[in-house]
């Protein structure tokens, strides 16, 4: 598990369009890295709309908003397309960022256990500085919350 205070993990994923991204590419900006557990699913539509919605607040705040899951670049850009979003999205196929930042978890659903992402997101400073690690968040007024933490950083 992540430490607030600790340099954040790096990485490089191709986005919906296949463009390698990296956290190194942000640096003097303010990062949200949220996770989730799949594209165009209830949960994860309204958190990726909302962070969408609020995005200009965001940007004034000179903040990048970046989704992470483990679905390819296709359905990332279906995703995207599907609903105009206009956060980043991140293919993991792997899971390499999910494991650094400690968020494919063992998870229970109607009785049966298997593994899974664990909905959480971090805010990273503008030094790549990790801010706030939040885990097993609702989607529902989530990007409005995470707003809130961005403002406090000044």
């Amino acid at each position: 598990m992540l430490t607030v205070g600790q340099i954040a993990p790096d990485f490089s994923m191709p986005n919906a369009d296949m463009q390698m991204v990296s956290l190194a590419d942000y640096r003097g900006n303010n990062v949200v890295l949220y996770f989730y557990p799949r594209d165009d699913t209830p949960g994860c539509t309204i958190e990726a709309l909302e962070f969408s919605d609020l995005m200009g607040e965001f940007t004034e705040h000179e903040t990048v908003i970046i989704g992470v899951s483990k679905d390819n670049c296709q359905s990332h850009g279906d995703f995207r397309d599907k609903y105009g979003l206009n956060v980043q999205l991140l293919a993991d196929i792997e899971g390499e960022i999910c494991e650094s930042y400690g968020v494919w978890r063992e998870k229970e659903k109607n009785g049966e256990k298997r593994m899974g992402i664990l909905r959480s997101t971090f805010v990273i400073d503008r030094q790549g500085v990790l801010r706030h690690a939040l885990y097993d968040i609702k989607p529902k007024g989530h990007a409005a919350a995470v707003l809130a933490l961005i403002r406090g950083l000044g």
